[in-house]
């Protein structure tokens, strides 16, 4: 076994190997950009080397940069995780030379696997069914407009070289595909360097199972049952869960036993994964072969009880796989494990990627049914050059039902302040009847959007909403006498008045205002009493709370003799409630304030976000559309579309190509309307 392994990577893959390296006193070397200077992975390795600027192509990518660090801190080998350079054929090539291990597969097996275009054809040389497609090298525009047009619509534009749902795009229309082939490239060039593609049929509706394999140096190959990914957002997986709810023992047979092919043909050594598209009809196609650690390894793990990055490491330092592994064709799984993806994005403005400062950061408790895995923690930042992701959430119980329980009381527990999060979104996504029932497919998610972002269809209903309320308002209260009473100190004697925090006054009825913003809305509550017991009213909101009492995170008391026990946070200027079914969001407001009357700006473009401009596709002068594209500009790693507010002219652009803005960078101007 090795005594030291640099691990070339960041977030939280890097601090899960780092965790599976220490608990097999395996010392560990971390390297990090200028943005990761104070990251987790940076903090919990052994010791770390800087390695370039905050961009990947800086840093994370500069496979030299990272051997000649390998070399000089005494590093055996080199574990690159996912991303980044994990399926770069060529480092892994390099690695070798320089006298080191690679903890995966070989550059050669990597080039017939990696690269997406040469595994669909290796696995149709082996008799695995494949989606009809273009695959060459040639990468002409015009040619691949052809060859859309042979295989014929829908068809998806794939990148050659890459993963996670980079570089992806389906076209139905013929006159809709070059402009998605440009977009594809550029995104695929920009998040693995290489801009080749592959094209083939689209499959309607269908589900993403992927199988893991586990190859060794002498001759061991093994499936690890496989992992359902189907619930997917821009081919990005949202949930992901073992075993399947759509496979049958004998489909799961027959996919595991083609998963192996693909790993016998290559004498494949080290984790991969095999993906196939399924059909609705149980018919399966190969998709794509991962030759790496995937995202979604815990769950795994979860219910087969073994470490993935353990078994990685015995096996590139020689060891074969465990016996138990090697006699069984298949292993039975224990339980229902599921993951889902926590992240810092703004699901209600497209889920557009956020950044900045974790002032609150609230994950659940570990145990034998929850686990976390994090690159952060509170007071970190999301940068702005990488994936936004927070924290993957796994949970494990007996089967799927309690599972899917284990996992809503798990982000129930979840508080996030500072960038926008998901976890609203994910808690609808855990109580849909489409996942409910098992029977999501991967576009699922982008047809029914509105199902599961914006209102909720009960809301909006008054009990509801008012029960909310009531709750934020008791919170509100307790916290403010609580923090009088540390604070005011100004009697010894328990019933004096001027102890008492309820808004007494000589000559007043102790009335207290409490404003509070529930989205856009400003609301105004009257409240009267103290100490748990008290009057409220707002609108149609009347109701007398009595006994409340705020402990460990929870509010217990009784609205109008109804006992309710509510999942509360308090933080700063923010308060949550969570009814067990869903969260509402509360920010406390001056308790008089004028509010200046709303206008909307329609001259302007703004960056909605840090990034880098990629392409501008207007100049001053211009006679524009609303909706128009006027800009493409690239943040965390994902390509967003700027389009005109409004028919106009172009006054001014005031970014360029390559250029990094801030965010609300104002980035056009368009004449002033008449």
């Amino acid at each position: 076994m090795f005594d030291t392994v640099l691990i070339a990577n960041r977030g939280e893959i890097a601090c899960r190997v780092i965790r599976t390296c220490r608990r097999l006193g395996i010392r560990t070397v971390a390297v990090y950009s200028e943005a990761d200077a104070t990251a987790q992975h940076v903090r919990q390795a052994d010791v770390a080397f800087p390695i370039g600027g905050p961009a990947p192509a800086d840093s994370y990518l500069r496979g030299d940069v990272i051997i000649e660090v390998a070399l000089k801190s005494g590093a055996q080998a080199i574990h690159p995780c996912y991303g980044f350079l994990s399926e770069n054929a060529d480092f892994a090539d390099a690695v070798a030379a320089a006298g080191l291990t690679f903890i995966g597969p070989s550059g050669s097996s990597m080039r017939k696997m990696g690269s997406k275009a040469g595994a669909k054809d290796l696995m149709a040389s082996h008799r695995v069914p494949v989606v009809p497609g273009y695959t060459g090298e040639d990468q002409d525009a015009s040619l691949l407009a052809r060859e859309a047009e042979r295989i014929g619509f829908p068809l998806m534009i794939k990148a050659a070289f890459g993963g996670g749902g980079k570089g992806m795009r389906i076209v139905r229309k013929a006159e809709d595909f070059l402009a998605n082939l440009e977009s594809c490239q550029r995104e695929a060039s920009n998040a693995f360097g290489r801009d080749r593609v592959l094209l083939e049929r689209y499959v309607e509706k269908p589900r993403h199972i992927e199988f893991q394999v586990f190859g060794d140096s002498h001759g061991n190959i093994v499936h690890l049952n496989e992992r359902e990914c189907s619930a997917q957002r821009r081919y990005q997986k949202v949930l992901e869960e073992t075993p399947s709810p759509f496979l049958t023992p004998e489909l799961r047979t027959k996919m595991g036993e083609a998963a192996i092919v693909a790993a016998r043909a290559l004498d494949y050594v080290n984790a991969g994964t095999v993906e196939f598209i399924v059909g609705q009809a149980g018919d399966f196609y190969f998709m794509e072969i991962n030759t790496r650690l995937q995202v979604e390894h815990p769950v795994t793990e979860m219910v087969l009880g073994l470490d993935l990055v353990e078994l990685q490491l015995r096996v590139a330092a020689g060891d074969p796989l465990p016996g138990s592994l090697i006699r069984n064709k298949s292993i039975p799984a224990n339980g229902h494990a599921i993951e889902v993806r926590l992240y810092a994005e703004d699901p209600d403005q497209g889920f557009l990627p956020g950044s900045g400062r974790l002032q609150t950061l609230r994950l659940p408790q570990v145990s034998e049914h929850v686990r976390i895995d994090s690159g952060v923690i509170e007071g970190d930042t999301v940068s702005v050059f990488y994936d936004p992701m927070i924290a993957k959430m796994i949970v494990w119980d007996r089967d799927r039902h309690s599972a899917l329980q284990r996992m809503r009381d798990a982000l129930a527990e979840v508080s996030v302040i500072g960038p926008k999060s998901n976890v609203a979104f994910l808690e609808r996504l855990l109580r849909h009847p489409a996942v409910i029932e098992g029977n999501i497919d991967t576009g699922y998610l982008d047809r029914n959007l509105d199902e599961f972002i914006g209102p909720a269809g009960d809301d909006n209903n008054p009990a509801r909403a008012n029960a909310f309320l009531s709750a934020a308002s008791v919170v509100s209260l307790l916290t403010e006498e609580s923090e009088a009473r540390l604070h005011a100190g100004l009697s010894a004697d328990p019933n004096s008045p001027w102890r008492r925090a309820d808004g007494w006054r000589l000559g007043h009825h102790g009335k207290r205002i409490i404003a509070l913003i529930d989205g856009e809305e400003r609301i105004e509550v009257s409240a009267f009493g103290a100490q748990g017991n008290y009057r409220l009213a707002a609108g149609e909101l009347e109701v007398a709370i009595e006994d409340a009492v705020l402990a460990d995170g929870w509010l217990s008391a009784r609205h109008d003799g109804v006992a309710r026990r509510q999942r509360v946070f308090a933080d700063g200027a923010r308060i949550t409630v969570h009814d067990g079914q869903s969260r509402r969001i509360f920010d406390h407001a001056p308790a008089f304030a004028f509010v200046e009357a709303g206008s909307s700006d329609v001259d302007r473009v703004l960056a909605p976000m840090p990034g880098r401009i990629v392409v501008v596709k207007a100049k001053p002068g211009d006679e524009v559309n609303e909706g128009d594209e006027l800009l493409v500009m690239e943040a965390m790693k994902m390509e967003l579309t700027l389009r005109s507010p409004r028919a106009g002219r172009v006054e001014v652009i005031q970014a360029a190509a390559g250029d990094f803005v801030e965010g609300d960078a104002v980035l056009v101007r368009l004449e002033a309307s008449e």
